[in-house]
């Protein structure tokens, strides 16, 4: 008699569901494991040997098989420790076999019966809802499993609370995700009025800004009160942005969030941690800032390779991760916020401090970063030293409730504007759905053909200045893109024609 029990492999952002066969035959004792089990999969036979003998159970003198079925997907990681040992009792008559085939189950055992969390709570719980079945997990793992309302989500703290769980059903409750938000505020900031109200635009319409500015103009200090005015993710984008951190094991007991993602990687990041990659083709910071923002300080410090490779992301909004033993798509439609100095030094602007290669140091500078990576910026600026005066006497300004108040109103709009297509956000639109939402006014057309025909804009740099005109426009709740809303985009652009 074949039992059988069900679990997950996982292959990207996607749970593949494994069927976990067991089987006891005569013969000299042993305990194989078949279906191109890895190292940590293979080891499982003694954790879960262990396991069961910390519940006063043997294993019988038997030959006993566990086959992962589809046996030609490789199976990696210890998450197959908790289905091996269900099937097992299944096997033993100790726990019905009917239940546990209506069981998605995933967990890491500890020698003692333990359970330990495992990364995939998420997508397990998606894939046990496809199949109409029951998810067990460890309990800490249960929150973050929880967010998938479709199906039951059992969390238990060792194999003895399973074993109690299919005898006596007594279940236990997953805890709530907890919601934490960002304490930084914009009013923070001083003066840097135009770098607030471009990160204002950015965020509304997710939109790419390049930063540009001396040492101590405010740039990080900025970026890190951009989380505070970011609206709260849809539940279907939650949902999509914590499948990524779940795989990555980014998610600290089940602590979910509808908070935008932030990350901000430092410039000495390697092209494996930025884009994903090494041996299991694990996600990288684009895709974990996949709904949110993707901060990169230092821009031109990065490696020219490293930069050069997230081109092709950010217009396609997914990046294809390679390698000799997987091959995998994450998704990764992420705002970028780039910070720079304007030239090695950092004071080009400064006659009094700047070096004797100056002007010629800020453009090698910048130089590193191509004019094709630029061009992908909807909006670059440039922002002054803040002075002592400054400090002492300019107002803070608005609050991030304040500020976050606009773009929610603004991103409702674009979210009524674009059902039912691709576009989600005004950054997304394109073709003739661009044309369509952002078409100027008969003034608005005549000042951009002006400034294509003087600045040399690209076809890419229009249909970008038009996108942050359509956002403006949004924020000035117009129905329509007029002049005004052209020239402020248009201002947020030229400046770089000089970098």
């Amino acid at each position: 008699m074949v039992v059988r029990a069900h679990t997950v492999a996982f292959e990207g952002v996607e749970a593949r569901p494994v069927e976990v066969q067991c089987a006891l035959s005569s013969g000299l004792p042993a305990f194989t494991i078949v279906g191109l089990p890895d190292k940590a999969v293979s080891e499982a036979r003694e954790r879960v040997r262990a396991a069961l003998i910390s519940l006063g159970m043997a294993l019988p003198a038997k030959r006993i098989t566990i086959n992962l079925s589809p046996a030609n997907m490789p199976k990696e990681g210890s998450n197959f420790d908790l289905p091996i040992a269900l099937v097992l009792m299944a096997a033993l008559a100790i726990i019905p076999a009917e239940a546990v085939e209506n069981t998605v189950a995933l967990g890491e055992l500890s020698l003692d019966g333990t359970l330990i969390p495992v990364i995939g709570a998420l997508p397990a719980a998606l894939t046990a809802s496809a199949s109409g079945r029951t998810l067990l997990c460890p309990t800490k793992c249960g929150a973050e499993a929880a967010w998938v309302t479709q199906t039951q989500v059992i969390g238990a703290d060792s194999l003895q609370a399973v074993l109690r769980h299919y005898t006596s059903d007594a279940p236990i409750e997953p805890g709530e995700a907890e919601v934490i938000r960002n304490a930084r505020d914009f009013s923070d900031v001083k003066g840097q009025q135009k770098a607030k109200r471009a990160l204002e635009i950015a965020a509304a319409g997710r939109h790419h800004i390049l930063i540009v500015g001396p040492p101590g103009s405010g740039r990080s200090m900025l970026a890190a009160r951009l989380p505070s005015i970011l609206p709260r993710l849809s539940p279907a984008e939650a949902l999509d942005t914590s499948m990524i951190h779940s795989l990555a094991g980014t998610i600290k007991d089940g602590d979910l969030s509808r908070n935008a993602p932030f990350q901000e990687p430092h410039h000495t990041a390697s092209m494996a941690a930025i884009v994903g990659g090494g041996r299991t083709a694990k996600p990288g910071q684009i895709s974990l800032a996949h709904n949110g923002v993707l901060f990169m300080d230092e821009f031109p410090e990065f490696p020219r390779g490293v930069l050069e490779t997230l081109r092709q992301p950010i217009e396609t909004g997914q990046v294809v991760v390679a390698r000799a033993n997987a091959h995998v798509r994450y998704p990764c439609r992420f705002m970028l916020v780039a910070a720079a100095n304007p030239c090695r030094c950092g004071h080009l602007f400064d006659a009094a401090q700047a070096c004797g290669r100056a002007p010629t140091c800020g453009a090698e500078y910048l130089g590193k970063t191509s004019g094709p990576l630029l061009d992908r910026f909807d909006l670059r600026i440039e922002v002054p030293a803040v002075g002592l005066d400054d400090l002492e006497t300019a107002p803070g300004g608005d609050t991030s409730a304040e500020i976050a108040a606009r773009i929610e109103v603004a991103r409702a709009i674009q979210v009524t504007r674009f059902e039912g297509a691709e576009a989600r956000v005004n950054a997304e639109a394109e073709g003739n759905l661009l044309e369509e939402v952002a078409a100027p006014d008969m003034e608005g057309k005549a000042l951009i053909r002006a400034a294509a025909n003087r600045f040399g804009l690209t076809a890419r740099g229009y249909h970008r200045i038009l996108r942050v005109a359509r956002t403006i426009a949004d924020l000035g709740r117009s129905d329509r893109v007029e002049r005004p809303h052209l020239a402020e985009a248009l201002a947020y652009r030229l400046p770089a024609q000089a970098m």
